[in-house]
């Protein structure tokens, strides 16, 4: 399957309506970019490092048929104001919770990608009460330390300094080059080169790359992640999860996906064979299958903190039994 997805002429109408969309509330002092499209039982779209609610924009069309889809440029990223500020996971996980209080949103179901899957698990730890569901798309959360070596490079202290080379239009022409000969030549990470080459040039100038070395530097050193979401991961119990991942994914490998899938009890993972670390962009229409088969067959997760309390006691069992892979049977999609 192409990486690159022909949408009919209603679809790309619909993806510039959703783009259109974008509104801005000022919160703590900082502005705060966001989508907000549809109506119906809310979800929250939290994007990965680098990148803004447009990496949403092939799948949001359909979602706000029956949803009110709010999708947020993470504070240092998109549109969204680029303080020196914490970028932690913990942080930003507190500025969802702002953003949908000012928007008066009390329960939502979160999917967050790569960085994104991070946040919306720190979410879900900080604040179950809050959170319905729970979808993990490629999350960089700390399942492993391992991570591609561009990253770890980009994370040590010498990134300071070379990242503003990648202003130079000579540096940006070679790159979006390179990036195209991976492609050309079938490689994984090439395999990405369209959705990659549109975060390289989110880093136009020096607030954009300042933002993103920190946020980087909250989750990844020099030995690859620095975090984990392991040893948590066993409070998931109870709250409906669904992870995705592609199997081609050179920037979080599918291993995470099947180590998470087994330290997160009751938890359901859908593998894209010909998709990278952009499944929900590479296919986008399976994408939403998938998600519309997920929550329809789950009920939102009724927070106790009865039950809270008793998990934290109990504590994570040693061996965790995985779930069944969620396999949905697609009319005309390969299995």
């Amino acid at each position: 399957m192409k990486n690159v997805i022909r949408f009919p002429t209603q679809l790309r109408t619909a993806r510039s309506a959703a783009s259109d969309s974008k509104r801005y509330r000022r919160i703590h002092g900082y502005r705060r970019a966001f989508i907000h499209a549809g109506s119906g039982p809310p979800l929250l779209l939290i994007h990965g490092i680098g990148d803004s609610a447009e990496s949403w924009m092939d799948v949001i069309p359909s979602l706000s048929r029956n949803h009110t889809v709010i999708a947020p440029d993470l504070l240092g990223h998109g549109d969204s104001d680029k303080p020196r500020a914490d970028y932690s996971l913990a942080a930003y996980a507190n500025a969802m919770r702002d953003l949908l209080s000012v928007l008066d949103v009390e329960r939502v179901t979160v999917i967050g990608h790569s960085l994104g899957g991070g946040v919306a698990m720190q979410f879900a730890y900080q604040f179950p009460e809050r959170c319905e569901r729970l979808v993990l798309v490629g999350t960089g959360g700390g399942v492993s330390h391992e991570v591609h070596p561009v990253l770890r490079f980009t994370s040590a202290p010498n990134a300071d300094f070379v990242l503003p080379l990648l202003a130079a239009p000579g540096a940006r022409f070679f790159g979006k080059a390179a990036f195209r000969v991976l492609k050309a030549l079938d490689t994984d990470l090439g395999h990405d080169a369209e959705p990659l080459c549109r975060v390289f040039d989110a880093l136009p100038d020096a607030a954009s790359r300042r933002a993103f070395v920190r946020t980087l530097r909250a989750v990844v050193d020099w030995r690859g992640q620095a975090i984990t979401m392991l040893d948590r991961c066993y409070l998931t119990h109870g709250m409906p999860t669904l992870l995705v991942w592609g199997a081609r994914d050179a920037v979080i490998p599918v291993a995470h996906a099947h180590k998470a899938h087994a330290a997160m009890p009751g938890s359901r993972l859908e593998v894209f064979a010909e998709a990278g670390h952009f499944p929900h962009q590479n296919e986008p229409q399976r994408f939403v299958r998938v998600f519309r088969d997920f929550y329809d067959s789950t009920n939102a997760n009724s927070h106790s903190i009865e039950d809270w309390r008793a998990l934290l006691r109990r504590g994570p069992i040693a061996a965790p039994a995985a779930a069944p892979v969620l396999r949905p049977v697609i009319p005309g999609q390969p299995g």
